[in-house]
């Protein structure tokens, strides 16, 4: 038998062994990352866009002229099916600096693609 050749048993047994090995390692080292803590917006505690200490976000708006809200998102989405939200609306909520558009909102953004569009004006009459 040639030692050389690749598909030799001793070969097989040391690709299967290193094979082993590399799969340990990788093991060790995705449980290492999983108890590594990350300060900040990355770490696992750390509330999620959408939630604020695990309860519900609560958007104020600017509607004609003046701060209103507390609106939950369900509410919000009624209000840009009414047409009284659109995308220059002002909206803030806990965690923001500033008031910002809905447009530069992504949890607002995306209320509004949830949201259908007006009827056709035939369906309307």
């Amino acid at each position: 038998m040639n030692d050389d050749n690749f598909f030799s048993i001793e070969r097989l047994v040391e690709f299967g062994l290193g094979m082993g090995i590399a799969q340990q390692m990788v093991n060790s080292m995705n449980q290492a990352m999983k108890n590594v803590h990350i300060p900040g917006p990355m770490n696992g505690l750390a509330a999620m866009p959408g939630e604020v200490n695990s309860l519900p976000v609560s958007y104020f708006v600017v509607l004609d002229g003046k701060q209103a809200g507390p609106f939950s998102a369900e509410e919000l989405s009624r209000l840009i099916v009414q047409g009284r939200i659109h995308k220059m609306t002002y909206v803030w909520r806990a965690g923001m600096a500033g008031w910002a558009h809905c447009q530069d909102v992504p949890e607002v953004l995306k209320l509004v693609a949830l949201c259908p569009p007006p009827l056709p004006p035939e369906v309307q009459a």
